[in-house]
């Protein structure tokens, strides 16, 4: 018989796992998008290679804590499977700024994201943070990348921005839950 209750700290740390899992495939399906699109465009492939070789290194993290953990994956799996390619292969065609203001915009929210999750877990659970705390670095030397390389300079990057954050916000309150 399970000890844990609704709401206890076991169902945060689920939760936690199980959106960072679906987070981490997300980014792995965008640069698979752009990729699919830019892979011809010398200058900016090899930075997306490098930066989707990261995010598949996170996602395998996280696919062998919810296996270990017994924590359940998010239903939308499929739905963010196809909706991330299709981000990153229709900001990859609106040209490289554009991608790049993708990747700066998915990661301003993720590094957000993990801040608070950090907050939350504290030194409750030190495998978890330390992952936590190290993918976010690595997530914020993708969005200084991108900046960089460009990003602000894309068409209507304000407003292409604050859609694709909000896009992250919806994401992850979603994937928390189902």
């Amino acid at each position: 018989m399970s000890r844990w209750k609704p709401g206890d700290r076991r169902e945060a740390r689920d939760a936690m796992i199980r959106v960072n899992q679906a987070g981490e495939f997300g980014a792995t399906r965008i640069y698979g998008g752009q990729l699919a699109i830019m892979a011809d465009r010398v200058g900016q492939a090899p930075a997306i290679a490098g930066m989707a070789e990261q995010e598949e290194r996170h996602r395998e993290f996280f696919d062998t804590m919810i296996a270990r953990r017994g924590v359940r994956p998010t239903a939308l799996q499929p739905f963010w499977h196809v909706a991330g390619y299709a981000l990153g292969a229709a900001t990859a065609a609106m040209g490289p700024e554009a991608a790049m203001a993708c990747t700066a915009a998915v990661e301003t929210e993720i590094d957000k994201h993990y801040a608070q999750q950090l907050e939350t877990l504290g030194d409750e659970d030190p495998e978890l943070s330390e992952a936590v705390a190290r993918f976010r670095d690595e997530e914020l030397e993708h969005r200084d990348t991108a900046l960089d390389a460009g990003a602000e300079n894309a068409p209507a990057y304000p407003l292409l921005s604050g859609l694709i954050r909000a896009g992250c916000r919806v994401a992850i309150g979603l994937s928390k839950r189902i």
